[in-house]
């Protein structure tokens, strides 16, 4: 009975740790993508452009790198 128990447990165990590990990669996507947004921002806004390029790029950049991110991160 108590082999089963400890079985359990590392069950258990197992989902919280790959719960923890996927809502990592979760907030790491947020910030890579937030932080090469808010750089394009910053770009548009110093150099005063109407339609806000830099944003558009910089932000299309920072998801592939997310994206990069989590695919690496699932293949290991």
């Amino acid at each position: 009975m108590a082999k089963n128990e400890q079985e359990d447990g590392s069950e258990n165990g197992r989902k919280i740790n790959s719960y923890a590990k996927f809502s990592g990669i979760a907030f790491q996507m947020i910030a890579v993508i937030g932080v090469f947004a808010f750089a394009g921002y910053k770009i548009d806004q110093a150099a005063g452009h109407a339609i806000k390029w830099a944003t558009a790029a910089l932000s299309l950049i920072g998801v592939f790198i997310a994206l990069y991110i989590v695919i690496r991160s699932v293949k290991s």
